[in-house]
C-alpha cells in the first residue's frame, strides 16, 4: 500500500510539472456556439481535453423580420429590408460565418505543433433571376468576361503536406506504464545465483513527461522504479528496489533551427485568421449585390407587366372599334382578324411578363429564406417592391486614379493573393531549412539510487555476505539517493546525419521556390486586370446611361406617333395596319427603357464591386453580417387600401 502511495504521489508530481491544462470554454462567435465540456467537478481541467467540444445545430428559421413584413398574403420589401434579408437569412453567408471559426481551430492546432488543414477560399456566386431579365451571375465576378483570374491564387484549400522539418510537439506528453512480471529462469551453474531455477517477481513503474520547444528542442523527464523480488539465496539485499531520474535534452542545430522555421505553421494560421475574414467579405459583396441585382430585376419585371397591360388594353380597344365599324360596313372585315391577332400577341406579353415576375419572386425568396419556398406562407406571398429604379439626371464618378486606388485598397480578391504569397514565402522558410544535413546536440543527466531489506536467512547461513548498509532501507532510502546524485551519470554528443546528393530536398525548395514566382506573376496580372475592372466598369455606366436616354426618348417618341397616326386613322388618313405597327413599335420601345433602367443599375452595381465598395455604398455592417442579425428595424408596412362599398 506504501508503494502505490509513493508512484501515485510521483505521478502527481509530473502532473504538477506539466503547464496546467486550460479550462474548457464556451465560445460564441458570428452566432455560432461551441460548447465546451461540463462537469469532472476538481479532475475537470484534466478530462476535458480528453472530450469533445459539441458545435451547435444549424438555425434553419427564419428571421423575424421576415413575418414583419408580410401582410395579407404579401412580401412589403423596399431595397434596404432585401438586403437585411440576405444578411439574415442567405444560406451562402450562413455557410461562409463558419470560416473564421474554422481557420481559428487551425490555427489552434498550429500552436499545438501540428500541421495545419488550410481554409476553404472559394466562395459562392449568387443565384441568377429567371425570366428574360438582365442576368446576375456575373455581377459578383466584374472580370469574368474579360478573361482574367481574379479570384484566389495558389489557395491552401484542403490538407496540406507539411514539407521541411517537422514541428516539434509543443503540447507536453506524458506517459505511464505500469507492470507485473513474473519471470523463471533455468540456471546450468548454482555457482552465481545458488540455485537451479531463478524465480524473479518484477513490479514496474516508469513516467515521463517530454515537451517540444519552438527553437527545435526536446526536453523528456524520466523516472522509473523497478522493484525486484528474488528466490536467489546469494542476494544479500532481497527484495530491491532501483530507481533512476533521467533527463534528456535534444536540439536541432542545423536542419530544424530556430523560431522561424518552427513557428512557420503558426504563422501561417494566423494570416489564415485574417485570411477568412477576407473571404467572407468577398461572399458578403458576391451575395449582396446577386441580391440587389435580383430585386432591381423584379421591379424591372413588375414595370413590364404595366406595359404590357397597357398595350393589351390598347390592342382590345383596336379590337372594338374595328368590330363596330365593319358592323356598319366602313371597315373590311380582314381588319378584325388583324386587330385579334394583335390582341393575342399582346396576352402572349402580358403571360410572359407575368410569369417573369413568379420565377424572379421564387428565385428572391429562395435567397432571402433560410428554408426557401418550403413555408407555405412564404411561397404562396407575393413581394412587392416598394422601391423604383431612379436614373439621376447628373453621373457623380470620382476620377479614375482615385477609382483604381480604391479598387487596390479594398477588393478581397487583392488581399487574398497577397496572402496567400506571404504564406507560400514563409512556409519556404521551412523548405530552406530542409536542405541543412541533420545535427543534434544530445544531453543526458542520470541520478541512481537503489535500497532494499537484507537477506537475512541467507546472512545467517553464512551464504550470502552482509550488505552495505548504505542501501539498506525502504522507498525513501533510494529516492534520497537519487536527489542526493549520489550515483549519477552524465551524457553529451553530437550526432550528424547527412543525405548524399540531397536531391528530394533540393526539388522540393525549387519546386516551391517556382510556384512562389507563378504566383507573383499572377498577383501582378490580378492588379493589371483590377485597373482594366474598373475602367470597364466606368465605361459600363457610362454606355448604360447613354442606352437609357435614348430608349427614353425613343419611347416617347413611339407614344406622339401612335397618338398621331390614330388621329390621323380618325379623319381616314391612316389605316389599321399602320397604327397596330405603331402600337408594336412603342410595346418594344417601354420594354426597350424598362431593360435599359435594369442594365444602368446593374453598371452601378457593377462599378462599387469593381472598385470594392459595394459595402458602403449600401451602409452594410460586417459586424452585423457576421452576426447575422441587422439592427436596423424592418421599413414601415404601406397603409391598408382602403375599399369602396361597391368593392366589398
Amino acid at each position: 500500500m506504501k508503494t502505490l502511495q509513493s508512484h501515485l504521489a510521483i505521478l502527481c508530481a509530473f502532473l504538477i510539472a506539466a503547464p496546467l491544462l486550460p479550462a474548457g470554454e464556451t465560445q460564441t462567435e458570428n452566432g455560432i456556439t461551441i460548447q465546451a465540456p461540463t462537469g469532472g467537478g476538481p479532475l475537470g481541467g484534466i478530462i476535458h481535453p480528453y472530450q469533445g467540444h459539441e458545435v451547435a445545430p444549424v438555425n434553419l428559421t427564419n428571421s423575424s423580420r421576415l413575418d414583419a413584413l408580410i401582410r395579407a398574403g404579401k412580401i412589403y420589401l423596399s431595397l434596404q429590408d432585401t438586403i437585411a434579408l440576405a444578411l439574415e437569412n442567405n444560406l451562402d453567408i450562413a455557410v461562409q460565418r463558419y470560416g473564421p471559426l474554422i481557420a481559428e481551430q487551425d490555427l489552434k492546432r498550429a500552436q499545438s505543433g501540428g500541421a495545419i488543414r488550410g481554409v476553404q477560399q472559394s466562395v459562392q456566386q449568387g443565384s441568377s433571376g429567371g425570366g428574360q431579365g438582365v442576368s446576375s451571375g456575373q455581377l459578383g465576378n466584374p472580370s469574368a468576361n474579360s478573361g482574367s483570374s481574379s479570384g484566389s491564387t495558389a489557395g491552401v484549400n484542403g490538407i496540406i503536406t507539411q514539407l521541411g522539418p517537422t514541428t516539434p510537439n509543443l503540447d507536453p506528453v506524458l506517459q505511464a506504464f505500469t507492470g507485473w512480471f513474473h519471470q523463471t529462469s533455468p540456471q546450468t551453474s548454482t555457482f552465481l545465483t545458488g540455485t537451479t531455477s531463478v524465480v524473479s517477481k518484477s513490479q514496474i513503474y516508469d513516467f515521463s513527461l517530454s515537451q517540444g520547444f519552438l527553437t527545435g528542442g526536446q526536453a523528456v523527464l524520466s523516472y522509473n522504479d523497478r522493484v525486484l523480488n528474488q528466490n536467489s539465496p546469494l542476494n544479500s539485499v532481497n527484495p530491491s528496489t532501483a530507481l533512476s531520474l533521467d533527463l534528456t535534452m535534444t536540439q536541432h542545430l542545423l536542419q530544424g533551427f530556430g523560431i522561424a522555421v518552427n513557428n512557420r505553421n503558426i504563422r501561417v494560421a494566423q494570416n489564415e485568421v485574417k485570411l477568412s475574414d477576407v473571404v467572407f467579405r468577398e461572399q458578403l459583396i458576391n451575395t449582396v449585390s446577386s441580391i440587389i441585382t435580383l430585386y432591381w430585376n423584379l421591379v424591372s419585371f413588375n414595370e413590364n407587366v404595366d406595359f404590357a397591360k397597357q398595350n393589351l388594353a390598347l390592342a382590345q380597344k383596336t379590337y372594338d372599334d374595328n368590330q363596330k365599324q365593319v358592323q356598319i360596313g366602313t371597315l373590311a372585315p380582314i381588319e378584325i382578324v388583324r386587330a385579334e391577332a394583335e390582341v393575342a400577341a399582346r396576352q402572349q406579353d402580358l403571360t410572359i411578363a407575368e410569369t417573369n415576375v413568379l420565377q424572379q419572386e421564387t428565385t428572391l425568396k429562395n435567397a432571402l429564406s433560410r428554408n426557401g419556398i418550403a413555408s407555405p406562407e412564404v411561397m404562396e406571398a407575393r413581394i412587392v417592391p416598394t422601391d423604383r429604379i431612379r436614373v439621376p439626371e447628373n453621373e457623380t464618378v470620382q476620377p479614375m486614379p482615385e477609382l483604381v486606388q480604391l479598387a487596390l485598397r479594398d477588393r478581397p480578391e487583392i488581399s487574398q493573393s497577397k496572402f496567400n504569397v506571404e504564406n507560400s514565402r514563409i512556409s519556404l522558410i521551412g523548405q530552406k531549412s530542409g536542405l541543412l544535413p541533420t545535427l543534434d546536440a544530445v544531453a543526458e543527466l542520470t541520478n541512481h539510487g537503489q535500497s532494499g531489506d537484507p537477506n537475512l536467512k541467507a546472512i545467517a547461513a553464512g551464504i550470502a555476505p552482509p550488505p552495505d548498509p548504505y542501501f539498506v532501507g525502504g522507498y525513501g532510502t533510494a529516492a534520497g539517493q537519487v536527489f542526493r546524485r549520489n550515483f549519477p551519470d552524465y551524457l553529451g554528443g553530437l550526432q550528424l546525419n547527412m543525405i548524399l546528393r540531397n536531391r528530394s530536398a533540393q526539388a522540393d525548395y525549387v519546386y516551391n521556390s517556382l510556384q512562389i514566382r507563378q504566383q507573383e506573376l499572377s498577383q501582378q496580372k490580378q492588379l493589371n486586370q483590377v485597373r482594366v475592372d474598373v475602367q470597364n466598369a466606368v465605361i459600363g455606366l457610362q454606355q448604360a446611361r447613354a442606352r437609357y436616354q435614348a430608349a427614353v426618348k425613343q419611347r416617347i417618341l413611339e407614344e406622339q406617333t401612335l397618338d398621331a397616326e390614330q388621329k390621323k386613322l380618325a379623319l381616314g388618313a391612316s389605316t389599321i395596319f399602320l397604327v397596330i405597327q405603331d402600337q408594336r413599335d412603342l410595346a418594344q420601345a417601354q420594354s426597350n427603357q424598362v431593360n435599359a433602367q435594369s442594365q444602368y443599375q446593374q453598371a452601378r452595381v457593377n462599378l462599387d464591386v469593381s472598385t470594392g465598395q459595394l459595402l458602403t455604398a449600401y451602409n452594410i455592417s460586417i459586424d452585423e453580417a457576421h452576426t447575422g442579425r441587422v439592427s436596423r428595424p424592418p421599413s414601415p408596412l404601406p397603409p391598408l387600401e382602403q375599399k369602396t362599398p361597391d368593392q366589398k
